[in-house]
C-alpha cells in the first residue's frame, strides 16, 4: 500500500503545530503548510513543508486535485480556508461532527459545532444521520442522541425552551434518535452521536469539554464533501489526535 499524504496547515503559528506532530508515531507523509518566512522549523524536524502566500488556499487546492489524500487545517485561520473549501467543493455550508474524548476516555460525536450550523430541523437530521455513518467508522455506538434547552417538566417556564423541547422530539423522530433532553451525561452513556440544540451550545459543549473540562478533541471530520478534510480548532494544543483521525479515515 502506498504510503498516504497528509497536509496540515500551521500559518504564521508553525512552532505550535510542528512541536506538536514532530515525532509522534504516524504512518503517513505529513507535508506542513505555511508561508515562505517560514518553513525553516518544518524542515529542522524532518517535516515536508509547502511554502504559500496564501497556505490555507494551497492546503485546499492541493487536497482537491490530488496532491495530498488528506487535509487537516491546524492552525489557519476558519473563515478563509473553510471558504477555500467549499468554493473548492462546490458547497454551499460544511457539515461537520467533532470526534470528543472525555477525561475517562468515552469517546463521542458532537454536531453541531459550527456557531452556523444546525439552526434547522432538516439541519439537524442530516447531521445526525450523517454522523451515525461516521460513527460506524470509528466503531462508535450508533445510537443518536437529541438534546434539548430543558426537561420536559419545564414545559412552560419560557418560548425558547419549549421551542427546543418540541425540536428535539421531532429531530428525534425523524432521525430514528432519542430525546435526552438536557442531560447530556446521560446521552454520552449510551450514544455515540450527541446533537446539540443548535451551533452555540454544540460549539460550547466542545469548547468546555476540551479547554476547561481536561477532556480532547480529536477533529471534527468534514462530511458533505468526497475528500478528507478534518477541521480543528486554533486554540488545540496538540494535533497528532487529528492526525490519527485522518489515517484511520484513510484506512
Amino acid at each position: 500500500m502506498s504510503l498516504k499524504i497528509i497536509g496540515i496547515g500551521a500559518g504564521e503559528e508553525e512552532g505550535k503545530v510542528v512541536d506538536s506532530i514532530a515525532g509522534k508515531s504516524v504512518s503517513s507523509r505529513i507535508v506542513v503548510y505555511t508561508t515562505p518566512r517560514k518553513g525553516a522549523e518544518c524542515s529542522s524536524q524532518g517535516l515536508a513543508v509547502r511554502e504559500s502566500h496564501d497556505p490555507g488556499i494551497a492546503l485546499v487546492q492541493d487536497l482537491a486535485e490530488g496532491r495530498i489524500d488528506a487535509a487537516i487545517r491546524g492552525t489557519l485561520p476558519a473563515n478563509t480556508t473553510l471558504l477555500a473549501l467549499k468554493r473548492a467543493f462546490g458547497v454551499d455550508h460544511l457539515e461537520r461532527a467533532a470526534l470528543l474524548e472525555t477525561t475517562d476516555h468515552h469517546r463521542f460525536l458532537l454536531a453541531p459545532v459550527g456557531v452556523d450550523e444546525g439552526w434547522s430541523i432538516a439541519e439537524k437530521v442530516t447531521l445526525a444521520l450523517k454522523a451515525k455513518e461516521l460513527a460506524k467508522k470509528f466503531r462508535l455506538p450508533t445510537k443518536i442522541g437529541i438534546l434539548s434547552g430543558g426537561r420536559m417538566g419545564d414545559l412552560g417556564r419560557h418560548h425558547n425552551v419549549d421551542r427546543s423541547l418540541a425540536d428535539a422530539e421531532l429531530v428525534a423522530r425523524l432521525s430514528g434518535g432519542v430525546h435526552f433532553e438536557i442531560l447530556i451525561e446521560d446521552a454520552i452513556q449510551e450514544c455515540g452521536v450527541i446533537i446539540a440544540p443548535d451551533g452555540i451550545s454544540g460549539n460550547f459543549i466542545f469548547r468546555t469539554l476540551t479547554f476547561l473540562g481536561s477532556g480532547h478533541g480529536h477533529g471534527a471530520p468534514v462530511m458533505n464533501i468526497d475528500k478528507i478534510f478534518v477541521d480543528t480548532s486554533r486554540a488545540t494544543p496538540h494535533y497528532a489526535h487529528a492526525i490519527r483521525l485522518a489515517e484511520c479515515l484513510l484506512k
